[in-house]
């Protein structure tokens, strides 16, 4: 385990899956202390937590919906009364309810807008007084490929997703002077439970847009983070992170 991140706390929205749980163990093998957040699979929290233990950092659950404001004000409360403080918050939480813009309901609409785009101002808004007192702090919102270039049947998808890039541009520059960054990443398409159900001749059309060939790995969007939030990350803030092995440019 580096030693990085010793004495940082970190919170990761939706971490219990995917490229939450990835972010949550490239933090902790850091030395960050995680909070993991989760909806409703308590079992995927609980397995990421013993994951983060055996590599020697201490990691609590926190079980929250943060598309709720109360609930994600609550979750970043918990994580200050556990621990003293929040570090590093990486707004992870995300959910697509796919359809094209004639068929989308205002719920399907309501509900990505909130899950992925509200979250980070609830939780942002929420952990600020603690990092400006401290004069530290590292925020990543986990946007999207589909936020940058836009896709078909994703248009609340991608307004939420684009959001996140443009909230994090604007408190970049409100939070600067406090020793706080403020970044966004934006995988392309990565291997996950998502990109793992969709049918193969959809999965070869997608791959054949990729120069590289390759889908990524949350391994790989975990690293970024940990990067970001690290010694050799202060200098980046309101940036894209962009990682879509050349799909978008």
């Amino acid at each position: 385990m580096s030693e990085n991140l010793t004495e940082k706390v970190a919170l990761v929205t939706g971490a219990s899956r995917g490229i939450g749980r990835a972010c949550a163990l490239s933090l902790a093998a850091e030395g960050a202390t995680i909070v993991i957040n989760y909806v409703s699979n308590q079992d995927a929290a609980e397995s990421v937590k013993s994951e983060i233990e055996s590599l020697g950092s201490q990691a609590v659950i926190v079980q929250g919906d943060v598309s709720n404001e109360d609930q994600a004000r609550a979750v970043v409360a918990a994580a200050e009364s556990k621990f003293g403080q929040v570090d590093i918050l990486v707004n992870n939480a995300g959910v697509n309810r796919d359809k094209t813009v004639q068929r989308l309901t205002g719920d399907q609409w309501r509900e990505v807008i909130d899950t992925n785009l509200s979250s980070c101002f609830y939780t942002t808004n929420a952990a600020l007084d603690g990092m400006r007192e401290r004069g530290f702090g590292r925020i990543i919102q986990i946007s999207s490929i589909i936020g940058q270039m836009g896709n078909l049947g994703q248009s609340n998808y991608a307004a939420s997703k684009a959001g996140m890039i443009a909230f994090t541009k604007s408190t970049a520059k409100e939070v600067a002077r406090f020793g706080i960054t403020v970044n966004a990443v934006c995988p392309g398409f990565v291997e996950t439970d998502m990109v793992a159900a969709l049918p193969e001749e959809i999965k070869q059309t997608l791959l054949s847009n990729i120069p590289l060939g390759r889908f990524g790995t949350a391994e790989e969007v975990g690293a970024t983070v940990a990067f970001l939030c690290g010694p050799n990350g202060g200098w980046y803030t309101g940036s894209q992170m962009t990682m879509n092995g050349g799909q978008y440019m």
